[in-house]
């Protein structure tokens, strides 16, 4: 039987991401600890989330390309660079804070 638990987390976009994101620069989320075939959700899963659930702007290649965090977006993993916390493979915690800030300026 799947687990119904859940892990409280923030995610924040900054750099014009948020218009992307209704206007929101910060949500609270509340999501499964567990993906649907009982691993441990990653910040990989997360991205996917975000695009099918919280995102309501159509231009979800603004944010994602080829299932991957657009070049151009730092992630940052409670104020760490991903980079040094395994990227996409991170294993999210309770009361992590992922923050997505866009590079790319442009009008």
């Amino acid at each position: 039987m799947a687990s119904t638990e859940d892990i409280s987390i923030i995610v924040e976009f900054t750099g014009g991401l948020e218009m992307l994101f209704s206007d929101e620069r910060k949500h609270k989320l509340s999501v499964p600890a567990k993906d649907s075939k009982g691993e441990a959700i990653t910040v990989g899963w997360l991205v996917e989330y975000l695009c099918e659930e919280v995102m309501k702007d159509t231009r979800k290649e603004m944010f994602v390309l080829d299932g991957h965090v657009r070049p151009g977006i730092l992630v940052l993993i409670n104020d760490a660079d991903w980079e040094l916390e395994g990227e996409a493979t991170y294993t999210l915690q309770p009361n992590d804070n992922i923050l997505f800030v866009s590079t790319l300026h442009g009008g």
